[in-house]
């Protein structure tokens, strides 16, 4: 293979998995015209159309993705070869690329991301922040952070924080005017912010549990967001009673006497974060330092093998 034939593929690879031009461009150093024209090179050396490309977006055509879906692999070997010798040279180097929710790449990655940089200069963190739950194989990311409860199968996990126990809050002066409600049933007859799923697009049923008793609510209200902070304000501001997945966002309003939690003896225990990746990866070395990083251990100690389900 020429190295222009190497460069276009990858060039072709990287906009697929990123479904953007400019993030592709970003993330192979060269500017959006650059990559056009390799992407155009490419397509006529092969006589087929690979991407169609609107405005907003950008897929791969049927053979797009029969070529992607044939040349992914080969480059992740080829990447995991790379950084399996320069592991075993002692340098660490190499791209991670992880998928994570927004909740845990605030709360775990970035603060740690000073630490884990002056540990190992030459590895390249590529964080990308997705609530929709994307397929880490599918998109060639090494490893995804989610709530336990959601892992995929066939991974390898690594529990990150302890299970967590859900709340209900609302605003004292929200409270003030509608009453505080006594059962799940009287949610009904409350403004409720709610929360809407990026897997499918659906609103999240409540769900509440007491003395073995499971019940999921619909509840309804004058706000629907797929975003903690817009549900957290609308609390805030007495709009109505919120469902709190981010403990985090409502724990210090908790404490403030800027939110009141309700229906305390109907909260459910959620698991909590994990870190997974297949059974299949190989790039151990620089995992394995991430992953340590994440959970404050000493960082020359080696990737924990065990696997521990949600």
């Amino acid at each position: 293979m020429r190295g222009s034939d190497y460069a276009e593929l990858k060039a072709f690879a990287a906009v697929v998995e990123r479904s953007s031009f400019a993030r592709a461009a970003e993330h192979l150093g060269l500017s959006p015209s650059a990559l056009s024209q390799t992407i155009r090179q490419l397509e006529a050396r092969l006589g087929a159309r690979l991407l169609n490309r609107t405005t907003r977006s950008v897929a791969p055509t049927a053979a797009g993705e029969q070529l992607h879906a044939r040349i992914a692999p080969l480059f992740r070997a080829m990447d995991d070869a790379v950084a399996e010798a320069s592991a075993a040279a002692g340098q660490m180097s190499g791209t991670l690329r992880i998928n994570t929710l927004g909740m845990a790449a605030r709360q775990i990655i970035a603060p740690r991301l000073g630490r884990f940089h002056r540990a190992f200069p030459d590895v390249t963190l590529d964080i990308v922040v997705d609530d929709g739950l994307s397929d880490i194989v599918a998109g060639r990311f090494d490893a995804g952070i989610r709530v336990g409860g959601r892992l995929e199968k066939d991974m390898i996990a690594v529990r990150l924080t302890p299970d967590v126990k859900m709340v209900v809050v609302a605003s004292p002066d929200y409270l003030a005017r509608r009453g505080l409600p006594q059962s799940p049933a009287d949610l009904h007859d409350h403004a409720c912010i709610n929360w809407r799923l990026q897997t499918d697009g659906r609103s999240y049923q409540w769900e509440f549990e007491k003395r073995g008793r499971r019940i999921e609510v619909a509840a309804s209200g004058p706000l629907v967001t797929n975003h903690s902070d817009i549900g957290v304000a609308a609390a805030l501001q007495g709009l109505g009673i919120a469902y709190a997945f981010d403990r985090e966002r409502v724990d210090e309003h908790l404490a403030r006497g800027q939110l009141v939690q309700v229906l305390a003896d109907w909260s459910i225990t959620r698991p909590g974060l994990f870190v997974y990746y297949s059974n299949r990866h190989h790039q151990a070395a620089i995992l394995g330092a991430f992953i340590d990083c994440l959970l404050d251990r000493d960082l020359a100690k080696p990737a924990p093998k065990s696997k521990e389900s949600a």
